[in-house]
C-alpha cells in the first residue's frame, strides 16, 4: 500500500471499522472471552474459519446504528483520553458500504464495489480510491467481501467453539492493525474490535440492527460537494 493509502486507513481506523477498550480487551479479546479460555475448548483454525464464514455468508446485507470508543496510546506511549463516536452504517455484498459518523467528527465512508470514497466534511475533502487494494487489509470491508476469501488474508481464530467471538491476525505484514475481533448474537454481528499499530484500540458496538433486507442503492453512491477538494489515490 503507498503511504498516503496507510494513512487513510489509519484513519478510518481510528475513527470507526471501526467502541471500551482496555476494560473489555486482553489479548485482543474480550476480557471475559479471555477469563474463559483458559478453561474453554479452543476451536483449531480450519474449523474457526469455517465457523466464521458460515456466520458472513448469511449477512448479505445489514444496517445498524453503531456506538464506537477508541482509546490507547496512539504510538507515542502516552495514553490518551478515549474518544467516542456514533452514527449508522450499511453494508451490501459484493463490497458495497456505507458507514456514517455524525457529530462534531463527522465523516462519511461510502464503497460501492469498485471506488471507496471517504469524505471529511470538516477538511472539505474527499478521497477516492480502488475497492479492490483494500478489501485484503480494511476491517470494514469484512462485512462486505467474500466470506470465502477471509482466510487467504487472515488467520482465523476461534478462543471459545462455543462462542461466536472470533479474532483475526493479518497475513499481509504491512497491515495497518494487529488484530480484529468480531462477535455475533443470533446471527448478528454486534461488535467489532480492532487493535491498530499505533497502539490504540477500537471498540464498535452495533444495534438495532437488520439483517438481509433490502437497501436503496443510492446509499452506496457519493458525489463530491461542489468545491470539496477531491484526492485520488
Amino acid at each position: 500500500m503507498t503511504t498516503s493509502t496507510n494513512k487513510i486507513i489509519s484513519k478510518l481506523a481510528t475513527k470507526l471499522v471501526t467502541g471500551t477498550l482496555s476494560a473489555l480487551l486482553l489479548t485482543s479479546m474480550p476480557m471475559t472471552v479471555a477469563m474463559q479460555s483458559a478453561n474453554a475448548a479452543v476451536a483449531n483454525s480450519s474449523t474457526a474459519a469455517k465457523n466464521l464464514n458460515n456466520l458472513l455468508k448469511n449477512v448479505k446485507s445489514m444496517t445498524a446504528n453503531f456506538s464506537q470508543t477508541t482509546s490507547g496510546t496512539g504510538g507515542k506511549g502516552l495514553s490518551k483520553a478515549s474518544r467516542n463516536f456514533s452514527g449508522t452504517m450499511a453494508v451490501q455484498r459484493p463490497n458495497q458500504f456505507r458507514w456514517q459518523i455524525d457529530g462534531t467528527a463527522s465523516q462519511l465512508i461510502v464503497a460501492n464495489g469498485n471506488t471507496l470514497w471517504v469524505y471529511d466534511k470538516d477538511l472539505n475533502q474527499a478521497t477516492k480510491q480502488s475497492v479492490s487494494n483494500q478489501v485484503g487489509d480494511t476491517p470494514a470491508l469484512i462485512l462486505s467481501g467474500d466470506p470465502s476469501k477471509i482466510a487467504n488474508s487472515f488467520n482465523v481464530t476461534q478462543p471459545i467453539a462455543s462462542k461466536n467471538y472470533y479474532v483475526l491476525y493479518p497475513k499481509n505484514g504491512n497491515a495497518n492493525f494487529k488484530s480484529l475481533g468480531i462477535a455475533f448474537n443470533s446471527g448478528n454481528p454486534v461488535m467489532m474490535v480492532l487493535n491498530d499499530n499505533l497502539g490504540q484500540t477500537t471498540t464498535i458496538r452495533f444495534n438495532n440492527v437488520k439483517r438481509n433486507t433490502s437497501i436503496a442503492s443510492n446509499q452506496f453512491s457519493f458525489t463530491p460537494p461542489k468545491g470539496v477538494d477531491v484526492i485520488n489515490q
